[in-house]
């Protein structure tokens, strides 16, 4: 397969989000204003001209708020008879004065509803949209939506098999990036379509008794180095993102077209499939400009960032899809346990840093090349952890999918303080002075064996006092497995009868947010060949260790998870609890190596029931 597919996708926002506050400049709120919905039409209609000039179908993802416009809905119609447009249906969009009138709520993210409103308001946008064209839609979609929603979708509208269901990194990065006003904080999900669980709309499903019945896609393609270390909204393929970003300069930007080539490289990792989207609402073109651009250069920007696609696919490059269209062919192409890698370079800032991000039905992860290969964030997946949001529910506005480690909510290697942040890596440690290979940096290769996907990292050298060692880190990522297996390789020693030890560490804990969370229902353990020692999260700093190790595992209840490291060879397992100021937990493993010496290690996730 050599596919890089692009859905173009226009709303016809006619509230769109920010642009009645901008247009109105400061007056009295004013939702059914005629000239906000005039020149929100208007750019609808810009934004699909520059498509069709093109020569692109897009799917029309009508808001709630459009289906009481007669022009809207006939445009619609029009584009559907005439450019073969997918009409579907968005669960954006739902501010107007129809919405207010019956709700009674300024509330407009349909996640965070109660579940009986979220019920009420899809059968009544549904109902709209039925009454308006006489078919239900295929695709629907909103920046976040829950598993227990998608299921009622699917329940009772199972026309629907495409939904945009999450945005990529829009967690609390975003939200102080926004004023500490923006309470869409729901990291931890895909990058790139999936099909969701019907436990979780962020953890894939693993087979058929766990599929939702739709195929998710992200709210925009965003850069996989830029969003991890920022705020999201300024790095996509979303070519006002790049404005609101500052990344032109007199009217130019060629990091949107690096962006766009580098989904395109993608296909390198994932079998010769790549898959790029662009999710555009009225509201980025206003008139009044946005982001200090003015009109001229956010309708510059889209013509470019469109006519740029239509040059791919003119080289046989590209091929655009509806969201339908995709959702058959992702079924046709992808099975369940095949995951989605991204070898990612940087390419806002000029580095040479590489983050090599994975995911399956298992788990996310992250590797960090400038960290010699750590871990820098894991989702636990195979937990398909239960995480009602809404109103009504214990999450609110939370919808997350927690992490065991994210370095960039609670610290990572590189603290500040006398304690430890949350990675996954290694110590070389010889004659007393300890290395952390956190602090070599390195660069990756990726190749494929049968349905292993492998990691390996350029050989690092570590100099102590007295001695050098060149070590070389390779990673596997098997197929249907939720194991994650690690080798080390001693390839040199200045001194070749010297002896070094390897600690092979996991320090971790959970949670969505920057904050700790309540670590006493933790129980660590490791196990040997003939005892195992436990510890009670109590914030002690105890500590315990055994020869002959098996594993160290922790099990978080409040996650339903359980992690846990081992090795081929025999180690030393230990375990390690944190204190109330440093509130981790380590897993580690041991083991004196000399020259040429292989260890061999493993991390997995489960359900801990």
């Amino acid at each position: 397969m050599d596919r890089f597919i692009l859905n173009i996708i226009h709303r016809p926002e006619m509230v769109p989000e920010y642009a009645e506050k901008v247009t109105g400049h400061g007056k009295e709120e004013n939702l059914g204003s005629e000239k906000l919905l005039t020149e929100s039409l208007d750019i609808f209609k810009t934004q699909q001209e520059i498509a069709h000039r093109n020569g692109f179908r897009t799917t029309i993802q009508m808001t709630y708020a459009s289906l009481f416009n007669e022009e809207a809905v006939a445009l619609a119609k029009e584009h559907h008879e005439t450019y073969r447009d997918e009409i579907g249906l968005t669960l954006l969009g739902l501010p107007c004065e129809e919405f207010r009138e019956k709700y009674k709520t300024k509330d407009f993210c349909i996640w965070m509803f109660s579940m009986e409103d979220k019920k009420t308001i899809v059968t009544d946008v549904f109902e709209k949209f039925y009454d308006c064209f006489g078919f239900y839609p295929e695709s629907t979609g909103s920046y976040y939506m829950d598993a227990d929603l998608i299921h009622y979708i699917k329940t009772q509208y199972p026309s629907v098999k495409c939904a945009v269901a999450t945005c990529w990194e829009e967690g609390p990065k975003a939200y102080h990036t926004c004023n500490n006003s923006w309470y869409t904080l729901f990291d931890g999900g895909p990058w790139n379509p999936w099909i969701p669980s019907k436990a979780n709309t962020h953890a894939p499903a693993e087979n058929e008794e766990q599929d939702s019945g739709i195929v998710a896609i992200p709210h925009l393609s965003r850069d996989l180095i830029a969003c991890f270390d920022g705020n999201g909204s300024n790095f996509g393929t979303h070519p006002q993102n790049v404005l609101r970003g500052m990344i032109y300069k007199d009217g130019q930007y060629p990091y949107l077209y690096n962006l766009i080539d580098q989904y395109r490289s993608l296909k390198k990792y994932n079998r010769g499939y790549a898959y790029n989207m662009m999710f555009v609402g009225p509201g980025w073109m206003n008139k009044m400009g946005r982001w200090e651009a003015p009109y001229e250069l956010l309708l510059k920007s889209y013509e470019d960032g469109m006519a740029y696609y239509a040059s791919l696919r003119d080289q046989g490059e590209l091929e655009e899809m509806t969201m339908a269209e995709f959702a058959d062919f992702y079924r046709a192409n992808k099975t369940y346990t095949q995951p989605e890698c991204a070898l990612w370079r940087d390419i806002l800032y000029g580095s040479k840093k590489q983050l090599f991000w994975y995911v399956d039905p298992y788990l996310r992860t992250c590797v960090d090349m400038n960290q010699g290969g750590a871990l820098v964030d894991l989702r636990p997946y195979a937990a398909k952890i239960d995480w009602p949001v809404g109103i009504g529910t214990k999450h609110v506005q939370d919808a997350s999918y927690p992490f065991l480690i994210q370095e960039k909510y609670r610290a990572g290697y590189f603290t500040h303080y006398a304690g430890e942040g949350t990675i996954k890596s290694c110590k070389i440690i010889y004659q007393g002075e300890e290395v952390d290979m956190c602090l070599c940096r390195t660069k990756a290769k990726f190749r494929e064996e049968g349905d292993t996907r492998i990691l390996t990292l350029d050989p690092v050298e570590i100099e102590f006092a007295d001695l050098t060692v060149k070590l070389q880190t390779i990673f596997y990522f098997e197929e249907g497995s939720s194991e994650i297996k690690i080798q080390r390789k001693i390839l040199e020693m200045s001194r070749p009868e010297a002896e070094i030890e390897i600690q092979e560490y996991f320090t971790g804990c959970y949670g969505t947010t920057e904050y700790p969370e309540d670590m006493t229902d933790i129980i660590l353990s490791c196990r040997s060949t003939d005892r195992e020692e436990s510890i009670h999260y109590a914030y002690k700093c105890r500590e315990a260790e055994v020869e002959n190790g098996v594993c160290a595992e922790v099990v978080i209840p409040n996650i339903n998870t359980k992690a846990s490291v081992g090795a081929k060879e025999e180690v030393t397992a230990y375990i390690r609890e944190g204190y109330a100021f440093s509130p981790m937990y380590t897993l580690g493993l041991k083991k004196r190596m000399k020259n040429g010496e292989v260890l061999n290690t493993w991390l997995k996730v489960e359900r801990a029931d």
